[in-house]
């Protein structure tokens, strides 16, 4: 992945922030999942409790989806 960035400085030169195309910000969102809603961030909570304790009544056949 390619992010087009700007860089902004103080005043000795050091980057402080930098800004970066909305196009960007949306794709980092959406890999790192941030652009889930509430809902969605409960369901694979739960999802990842299931699968750690090895609850398999909480699965779904393949054939079934």
């Amino acid at each position: 992945m390619n992010i087009s960035k700007k860089y902004i400085v103080d005043e000795h030169g050091t980057p402080k922030e930098v800004v970066i195309l909305l196009k960007d910000f949306r794709k980092i969102e959406e890999l790192l999942g941030l652009d889930l809603d509430n809902e969605a961030v409960k369901q694979l909570r739960a999802a990842r409790k299931d699968r750690e304790s090895g609850n398999k009544a909480a699965y779904l056949e393949l054939d079934s989806v």
